[in-house]
């Protein structure tokens, strides 16, 4: 059956028509990406522009099913995009290589389409996509997956949550210092250990500028920041064997022999810990030689024999240390780790090992080192799979004007349930949002060599007395970001022109209110800050000089609701679901869901220990069900694309 007759029977004769006339915009290539097109181009649509920075690398070959060893160093939207020609020559696709947050990209580039999809995983990238989406007035599609858990969700302005509406839980961690350098206890410690502190030392940067490793320095600290100084100096000096053969051998002794002799000669540190062992250079090479160990090429997926750690440390220190004598990549004499660098990934994996065997440590091989340094969760191929396939079934509906029949969508995964798709009604906008709580509009200027700030200043103050009032009456403030352009207290950039300031295409502007000291007699729109994006006119000819479009389109907003000091949970002791909620129960690691109040079949997934906890004790507070689990809202160090 013909791809038009399917959409047809499912989702009406119109949205079929839609969906090949709709033109989309795919914002990233990568493991959702290369999903979401290939359904896209087989689901119907025609008109589809995919952009994307990177470009293919060895590790995305094992779940991003369009890019072949070939295409190595390759774009990957421009594989991406040949590759779903090849499906359908027919289709009307082009890919660019740009950072979609470039000038280039501005509302009136956003607003040539008619919807937009996010496939990212870098979470300021999302946030500018989704600001960029509601200044132009078109809907986003947003994803993301973290292993085997998924999100996808529509966003409209006015109209639904936006990806901003509730903050972002951004986990950063960090490790004391006296547990990285003397006592580790877990094969993070000794990875974090061979990564940011002997890899940094040795090849790259110096250990200050390490952020995995820093810690307040409280009087704990400030004896261990001292002699880790110290231990930076003495590793710095074996500079001067970089290059030599006797290089590996004087890191060796420096590191696991000379340092460990050190801890040892502390015995008090050592009573309720076990005891490092200290290393030999000569027995591990006569060991390692009668190995059939190849370091040159060694299993990615067993852990490592202490022989063989030491032969692979030996290799790849010599490696390293000839690179950076030779200067092969333009670095300015410093190697940056580089996850996808065997070099650099076998050198911390070999020496992450070793300290593990030096304090007893399990081991990991190379592949779950690779995951910890990169601050990678694993991807999942049909994690990705689930999630562009509802990504789909979501832009048909919108582009086919069916956006009350759109849901966001969880993908989960627990032992009871391995794989099963949780879903809610889309929730509107949270009447707190710094970002969606705002109008949107576009400035269009004629010329930024000849308009200054006081011009557009004075065009704003003009507007007041006209049937567009922004309604913000006379006393206002304008920045950009963080950065005061202009208030009443502040006038030093009324002469200075858009370009002066950097204010050209791309660029946004805000505007407030300045006295919301009567904000209760107020109007709501008084209250709700504009936002003007700078875009070009749209006649060359004749234009205006300033003008400002978009107030047709400007959403209601509720009033602010009034503050409410915290409820106290029920007080009974059992976990219930409100009847008016919709929400997704999920463990105290945010990992399994237990239950869910429009899938009534999961509450048998609650365990008796957790029904009969309270509430409170799941962070809930105000007669609220649950708490939502919002899985596609970190940064790229816990996303994969």
């Amino acid at each position: 059956m013909r791809t038009t007759e399917q959409l047809t029977r499912i989702f009406g004769a119109e949205a079929a028509a839609r969906v090949s006339t709709a033109r989309l915009l795919v914002v990233g290539a990568g493991g959702i990406g290369c999903e979401l097109l290939k359904d896209l181009c087989m689901a119907g649509f025609q008109r589809i522009e995919a952009v994307d920075l990177d470009t293919i690398d060895l590790s995305n070959l094992n779940r991003q099913f369009l890019f072949q060893r070939r295409h190595i160093k390759r774009p990957k939207s421009e594989v991406a995009i040949q590759a779903i020609r090849d499906f359908n020559p027919g289709i009307d696709a082009h890919a660019r290589q740009a950072n979609i947050k470039e000038a280039t990209f501005d509302v009136d580039w956003f607003a040539q389409f008619d919807l937009v999809l996010n496939a990212l995983d870098n979470l300021e990238a999302r946030r500018h996509v989704n600001t960029m989406c509601l200044a132009a007035h078109v809907p986003l599609v947003e994803s993301g997956t973290a292993g085997y858990l998924g999100q996808v969700t529509v966003i409209r302005g006015g109209e639904t949550e936006c990806f901003e509406c509730h903050p972002k839980p951004i986990e950063r961690k960090t490790y004391p210092i006296c547990t990285i350098r003397s006592t580790p206890s877990a094969p993070i410690h000794c990875i974090v250990w061979a990564k940011n502190y002997l890899f940094a030392q040795l090849f790259g940067e110096r250990l200050e500028e390490d952020e995995d490793m820093t810690a307040e320095a409280d009087a704990d600290n400030l004896e261990e920041l001292k002699q880790l100084r110290e231990e930076s100096m003495a590793l710095a000096r074996l500079a001067d064997a970089m290059g030599s053969p006797e290089f590996a051998r004087v890191v060796f002794d420096k590191v696991f022999s000379f340092d460990i002799a050190r801890l040892l000669s502390m015995p008090d540190m050592w009573k309720h810990r076990q005891m490092p062992t200290q290393l030999d250079y000569e027995e591990l090479e006569s060991a390692s030689a009668g190995s059939d160990f190849d370091p040159s090429s060694p299993n990615t997926h067993s852990h490592l024999s202490l022989a063989d750690a030491f032969a692979l440390f030996k290799f790849t220190a010599g490696r390293l240390a000839q690179r950076l004598v030779l200067r092969e990549w333009e670095t300015r004499g410093s190697l940056s780790f580089d996850k996808d660098d065997e070099d650099a990934l076998n050198f911390v994996a070999a020496t992450a090992s070793l300290r593990s065997y030096v304090f007893g440590i399990d081991q990991t091989s190379i592949f779950e080192t690779k995951a910890m340094a990169g601050n990678i969760i694993p991807a999942i191929a049909t994690t990705n799979a689930v999630v562009a396939g509802m990504m789909v079934t979501q832009a048909i509906m919108v582009v086919s004007g069916q956006v009350a029949r759109c849901h966001t969508a969880y993908v989960s995964y627990n032992s009871k349930r391995p794989r099963s798709v949780l879903s809610e009604p889309l929730a509107g906008p949270n009447p707190l949002c710094a970002v969606c709580r705002r109008r949107y509009l576009t400035l269009r200027v004629a010329d930024l060599t000849r308009t200054t700030l006081g011009d557009v200043v004075d065009y704003l103050h003009m507007l007041a007395e006209t049937e567009n009032s922004l309604s913000l009456g006379e006393d206002i403030s304008v920045v950009e970001g963080s950065r005061i352009l202009y208030d009443l207290d502040f006038e030093d950039n009324m002469a200075k022109s858009m370009e002066e300031l950097g204010l050209g295409r791309g660029k946004m502007i805000t505007v407030a209110r300045e006295d919301l000291s009567d904000i209760e007699e107020l109007p709501v729109a008084a209250t709700v800050p504009v936002v003007l994006s700078i875009a070009g006119p749209r006649v060359a000819d004749g234009a205006l000089d300033l003008d400002i479009e978009g107030f047709g389109t400007i959403p209601e907003f509720a009033p602010l609701p009034p503050p409410r000091p915290e409820e106290a949970a029920p007080s009974g002791d059992q976990l219930h679901f409100a009847d008016d909620d919709v929400a997704v129960v999920v463990d105290d690691s945010d990992s399994e869901v237990l239950g869910s109040s429009n899938h009534a079949e999961n509450v048998d997934n609650i365990s008796d220990e957790l029904a009969k906890r309270k509430l409170s004790d799941f962070g809930i507070r105000g007669g609220k069900a649950a708490k939502r689990r919002a899985v596609a809202t970190d940064d790229e160090a816990t996303i994969s694309d």
